[in-house]
């Protein structure tokens, strides 16, 4: 019986990964200790931009009502008011979305729902090694 030898010009590479949803669309994460470089949730980051802008428009007096704000904008006032809750966010989180270094936790849909207030409640919800953790104290 002959014996099939490998041929000396193929090489078998595994890379362990996961493919994770990431802004709608499917990304490969690989698994921990392999580097990779981090593409910036483009859809996060515009949802992060609105909900920044329309709370200056709130703060200033521009607008007074949230409802009101909605309107001009033309979107339900319910959904504003899930987005402008992202400027809740603790600033090492906000960071790391825009840097593109978020976890695959912290996604539009995920920060849209209730999450707590408290940074420190954040972070554990949103874990994720590559989000920036003050030291404690």
């Amino acid at each position: 019986m002959s014996r099939a030898t490998p041929n000396p010009k193929t090489v078998t590479l595994h890379v362990p990964f996961r493919i994770v949803k990431r802004g709608g669309r499917k990304e490969m994460q690989l698994s921990e200790g392999a580097s990779q470089s981090r593409k910036t949730d483009n859809t996060l980051v515009k949802a992060l931009a609105r909900a920044l802008r329309w709370k200056r428009l709130l703060e200033s007096g521009e607008f007074v009502t949230i409802a009101e704000l909605a309107e001009r904008e033309g979107i339900a006032p319910s959904y504003m008011t899930r987005v402008l809750r992202m400027t809740l966010l603790s600033p090492d989180i906000v960071v790391a979305i825009l840097d593109g270094k978020q976890g695959p936790e912290v996604t539009l849909a995920r920060v849209l729902e209730p999450f707590p207030l408290e940074w420190e409640r954040q972070r554990k919800v949103f874990e994720s090694p590559r989000v920036c953790r003050r030291p404690s104290t």
